[in-house]
């Protein structure tokens, strides 16, 4: 099964029935069949921005909870990674949860992102690949 790391863009446009992407990000997600994969501090961002509404954070975290979207935990062996990545990109800059989805990629193995975020056609994994944004064509 192919598998994707999702930003937090698309996941607070996802949840936000005012945002520009909403309709777009809904679309698209219907239509992928693959697993979507992120990490803690993207989840974190996610509520952050939906604080506008309690019952929306709740409506996020039960999706969560049907196992729509795989987490992966990182662990104190990546902080070096997610350093070295944050001095490269720190023009950029890069943040937080940005370096845990290159560094997941690079665990994972994965070449695709979800993100309606530009930085991610600067950033390289460890092999000096970019991610591809699969949903760019979907984006307003």
């Amino acid at each position: 099964m192919q598998k994707c790391v999702i930003d937090a863009g698309p996941l607070i446009a996802l949840f936000d029935r005012d945002d520009k992407y909403h309709h777009s990000i809904k679309k698209f997600l219907r239509g992928y069949k693959g697993r979507l994969i992120t990490s803690w501090a993207v989840i974190t961002e996610v509520l952050y921005m939906l604080d506008f509404n309690v019952k929306v954070q709740i409506d996020f975290l039960r999706w969560i909870q049907r196992d729509a979207i795989e987490i992966v935990s990182l662990n104190k062996e990546h902080i070096s990674r997610i350093i070295e990545l944050s001095k490269k990109y720190a023009d950029v800059p890069m943040d937080f949860a940005d370096a845990t989805l290159i560094v997941i990629s690079e665990i994972e193995s994965i070449k695709e992102i979800i993100t309606i975020d530009s930085d991610f056609h600067i950033y390289r994994n460890i092999r000096k690949e970019f991610l591809k944004n699969i949903f760019e064509p979907f984006s307003d």
